[in-house]
């Protein structure tokens, strides 16, 4: 290899080769965080709203709070409400507030969605600033990582906070008690309030807890993982009457989605993959994911080949009639017989929605997230 890097000829015949191992080379470099005096590097980057942000942009505020933070991870999301409220207190005080997300949408696997209806994407992160209201810019930084790696956050979230001259005197957590409503930011406000009152900050550096950054280099297992599911096996079971009554009562601490469809109903079949998706990504958690295919019995094995090539490796039933109004009643009596039918259920029973035709995606992954829970 030092023959290959020292040589003209082969920089010349193989300039691909040498820029994607100099590329390896800078991402296994260890990201290290701003020491505390540290002047802020300088950065450009697109904000949910259509502006472009750099540090020019903050050039009136006394003080300047940068936030590393995500859509997808439960710490995260467990400190918006506090982050958005000291925004708001401080505010009139001189204090600019920043979000950055670091992660590279591309380096998170579903599996890795649990705790969220949102992935890291900038799409997704325009939907998540409207629905949360943040109050403060919220910054794209998944393209290059450029600007993170050059503040070095370890974690989502991770607070950096910046006097008049841009030198980092805070850098660590907002405060250290991860369960919402149980804290408000007491750390980022002791050293906001130090410095305005021109003191110095009484603690400079925590740690911070939160879901590591998702670096383009650590992507590994996003790569990997559809390969991984694609191999799950695929069973298709005979159910009947009594057994779905069963299911449907859910004596689980579990939320089951279950969707009952047929391979010749055309929307059924479409929206299967979302269906995936979505158990893709809640199976780890107190969520469960069933089918029961509405087809006559003796095509089970034509149901059963159209579930593998989707790979849903969820449980699969095929209704053990032909009788299709006994399904209606066993199912739900307030289904009017239309496919596809999808029931979300709460444990114990609790219908949480019910709806003939197809979904919304988001609005499902939502309604699950919000019934099995956003944090730790």
């Amino acid at each position: 290899m030092n023959c290959l890097k020292s040589s003209a000829y082969f920089r010349k015949v193989f300039p691909l080769f040498f820029f994607l191992l100099a590329a390896c080379q800078s991402f296994a470099a260890e990201v290290k965080t701003l020491e505390i005096g540290a002047v802020a590097p300088d950065f450009s980057l697109p904000g949910t709203d259509g502006k472009t942000y750099s540090l020019k942009s903050f050039t009136a505020a006394k003080v300047l709070v940068v936030v590393f933070t995500c859509n997808h991870c439960p710490t995260a999301q467990a400190y918006e409400d506090r982050l958005i409220a000291l925004t708001k207190d401080y505010k009139a005080k001189g204090v600019a507030v920043v979000a950055v997300s670091p992660n590279d949408p591309k380096a998170i696997a579903l599996d890795e969605l649990g705790y969220t209806d949102m992935g890291d994407s900038f799409a997704e992160m325009k939907l998540r600033v409207k629905e949360k209201g943040y109050n403060f810019p919220y910054l794209y930084d998944g393209e290059t990582e450029k600007m993170s790696r050059s503040y070095g956050p370890i974690a989502t979230p991770h607070i950096f906070i910046f006097d008049k001259q841009r030198k980092l005197q805070y850098v660590g957590r907002l405060d250290g008690s991860e369960k919402p409503g149980s804290a408000n930011a007491e750390d980022a406000r002791n050293a906001l309030d130090a410095l305005l009152a021109d003191k110095t900050v009484a603690v400079p550096q925590t740690k911070t807890f939160g879901c590591s950054v998702k670096w383009v280099e650590k992507g590994e297992w996003a790569v990997k993982a559809p390969a991984v599911w694609a191999k799950e096996p695929v069973n298709l079971e005979v159910i009947d009457d009594a057994a779905i009554k069963e299911l449907l009562k859910n004596d689980t601490d579990k939320v089951r989605l279950v969707n009952i469809w047929a391979t010749w109903c055309g929307p059924c079949v479409t929206e299967l993959p979302e269906f995936v998706e979505i158990n893709r990504m809640y199976r780890r958690r107190d969520f469960e994911f069933i089918t029961i295919s509405a087809d006559k019995p003796d095509k089970k094995e034509k149901a059963q080949e159209l579930l593998k090539k989707m790979q849903a490796s969820g449980k699969n039933y095929i209704y053990n009639s032909e009788d299709k109004y006994k399904l209606i009643e066993a199912v739900d009596p307030k289904w009017q017989g239309a496919l596809p039918y999808t029931l979300l259920i709460g444990p114990g029973g609790k219908i949480l929605y019910r709806t003939q035709g197809s979904i919304v995606p988001q609005q499902m992954k939502k309604l699950i997230v919000e019934n099995v829970g956003r944090y730790y």
